[in-house]
């Protein structure tokens, strides 16, 4: 295992014939997708890669990633810091594989014989499991300055269905 920097081209099958994995982080400027949905871009995603083979000789790679973001929440338009991260396992074929054989436990990634972008691997995982409503939790949400809660009047909560007409004229055996 090597906890240096992580590189940003990687030759999966190479290196799952040696079973290297790396660990380190990678700044979350360096993601510029990502940084156009944040407010603030200071941070970095946790990164651990392994690779390795299976038991038909597949090349497989476990991907690991942990970030804290901040967004903006939607209910008080306030920063929020959200967790995000997830655990991937992928598949590492070339392009003309037949995917039939393939085992449905892992994610295929296809690989021609260029180096794979792990920068834009991650970047991908990274926007996928971004909240599509970034929030607070339920209760930490703080109300803007200057807000008031509107108070409802007695002929507000007294209200009536405005559908109750049609059920009068669907009683009445006139019509």
């Amino acid at each position: 295992m090597s906890n240096g920097p992580i590189p940003l081209l990687v030759e999966p099958h190479k290196l799952a014939d040696r079973a290297i994995s790396f660990t380190g982080e990678l700044p979350l400027a360096k993601f510029t997708r990502v940084a156009e949905l944040l407010t603030n871009t200071a941070g970095a995603v946790q990164v651990s890669v392994a690779f390795s083979r299976d038991e038909q000789k597949h090349v497989v790679m476990h991907l690991e990633l942990a970030a804290k973001v901040a967004m903006l929440c939607q209910r008080c338009l306030e920063d929020a810091v959200i967790s995000v991260g997830g655990h991937y396992d992928y598949l590492v074929v070339n392009h003309n594989a037949d995917s039939t054989l393939l085992s449905h436990s892992y994610d295929v990634l296809e690989v021609d014989d260029e180096p794979l972008d792990l920068l834009a691997l991650v970047e991908d995982e990274l926007l996928l499991c971004l909240p599509i409503v970034p929030m607070h939790p339920q209760g930490e949400c703080q109300s803007p300055a200057g807000y008031v809660e509107p108070e409802l009047g007695p002929d507000e909560t007294t209200r009536s269905n405005p559908f109750s007409v049609l059920a009068q004229l669907k009683r009445d055996p006139k019509l």
